[in-house]
């Protein structure tokens, strides 16, 4: 094998998985497989059960997260990726006091918040955070939005409800519904690609 053809190792990064409302972490979701797949390459992750996800608060949501960016090994890049209503947790985190620092941040299937304003979860969306201000996910690098184009939780689409509310692309996945395992998404090979390095463009196309 020449040095040309020899692989460039990929350097240890830190990652944290968010879940989503009533999510347990179920071993045949994405998030599950992901910090499997990432652990064995020799990446630092956290995944962490958050607290009563079937009553979450953000406070004790976003003193977990807190807690475990702080777990994480200091020096390497971190990569956030966040699912449904995590999704809606990392941006009031954005946009409160002291924002996490993160350098790649994916919101998947982040839910409407007009829709979660008629749930139990509700004071996810209190205030005026979702009434039409551009929000930053904060990655320093790259930040993704990625949802179904029949996802149940988005009555408007995808583009219609985030475009305009986040400063990040908006990748479209035909027919990934709410992109968990009962959507086809337990396996899901371009969210470890773009986990990896590759661009929102590459790795979802």
């Amino acid at each position: 094998m020449t040095d040309a053809t020899v692989p460039t190792p990929t350097p240890p990064a830190a990652y944290l998985i968010l879940h989503g409302w009533q999510n347990h972490r179920p071993e045949d979701h994405w998030q599950h497989r992901l910090a499997a797949e990432l652990e064995a390459r020799g990446h630092a992750v956290r995944y962490p059960q958050l607290p009563d996800a079937d009553e979450p608060t953000p406070a004790a949501w976003e003193a977990a997260v807190r807690r475990e960016l702080a777990a994480l090994p200091a020096g390497r890049p971190v990569t956030v990726l966040c699912h449904s209503l995590s999704c809606l947790l990392w941006l009031r985190l954005q946009a409160g006091d002291a924002p996490p620092r993160a350098d790649r941040v994916a919101l998947v299937a982040p839910p409407s918040p007009e829709l979660i304003a008629g749930q139990p979860i509700h004071a996810f969306v209190a205030g005026d955070l979702f009434d039409g201000r551009l929000l930053s996910p904060g990655g320093a690098a790259e930040s993704v939005v990625v949802a179904g184009d029949d996802d149940e939780w988005l009555p408007l689409g995808p583009v219609d409800t985030w475009e305009a509310r986040v400063d990040a692309p908006v990748v479209v996945v035909p027919r990934g519904g709410h992109l968990t395992p009962d959507s086809g998404y337990g396996e899901w090979p371009a969210v470890l690609a773009w986990a990896l390095g590759s661009s929102a463009a590459e790795a979802f196309g």
